[in-house]
């Protein structure tokens, strides 16, 4: 069995924020494969089914983003051994909307869910899906950037940003990670403006 965590945080008012966009991606993954019914449980919010045939576990953290590592440890901890890889899908200000990018390991890039992961998990050594959402613009702080609604001309390009984030973590499902690398990594979908 795989795991994919989604980090955002929970809540009505944090639901669109380019904060959430792994809980958008495991909203979207759910619909698209038909994932179980969410249940609580190990701080979590929790759904299984099957992608390509292998069976799957997903995880959207109920801890907020700064301690997700609580519930992917809890989620490890309790399903012990249960797990061939998991990958976290997190934004990333680091690239512009519209560029998603697979890796293995390294650090945390400011990112406060990846900083409290690797804490918790005592490595850095784990799968991840970056979903660029940009710099924000000067002089914006950058937690009310993050914790903000997408723009307007953004928000026509979620769906084909998320569809390509969807077709990557199909192929991870079967696939080692370097492969989706090699494929996805370049994918970048167009703004027009």
């Amino acid at each position: 069995m795989k795991l994919i965590v989604g980090l955002g945080n929970p809540g009505d008012e944090y639901k669109k924020t380019r904060h959430n966009i792994g809980f958008m991606v495991l909203d979207a993954l759910t619909a698209c494969y038909r994932i179980d019914k969410e249940k609580k449980q190990c701080k979590a919010l929790l759904g299984q089914g099957n992608i390509e045939g292998q069976k799957i576990m997903i995880a959207k953290p109920q801890t907020y983003m700064n301690n997700s590592g609580e519930a992917v440890l809890e989620i490890l901890n309790y399903y012990k051994n249960a797990f061939d890889d998991f990958i976290i899908i997190h934004d990333d200000l680091d690239m512009d909307c519209g560029r998603i990018r697979f890796k293995r390991g390294g650090g945390s890039g400011g990112h406060n869910g990846l900083k409290s992961i690797t804490k918790m998990l005592n490595s850095d050594d784990y799968s991840r899906l970056k979903i660029g959402i940009g710099r924000p613009p000067k002089p914006m702080k950058t937690e009310d950037y993050v914790l903000g609604t997408f723009s307007k001309e953004e928000r026509e390009y979620i769906p084909d940003i998320i569809n390509a984030a969807l077709n990557g973590l199909k192929m991870w499902c079967s696939k080692d990670i370097d492969d989706v690398m090699n494929e996805y990594n370049g994918v970048n979908i167009e703004f027009k403006k």
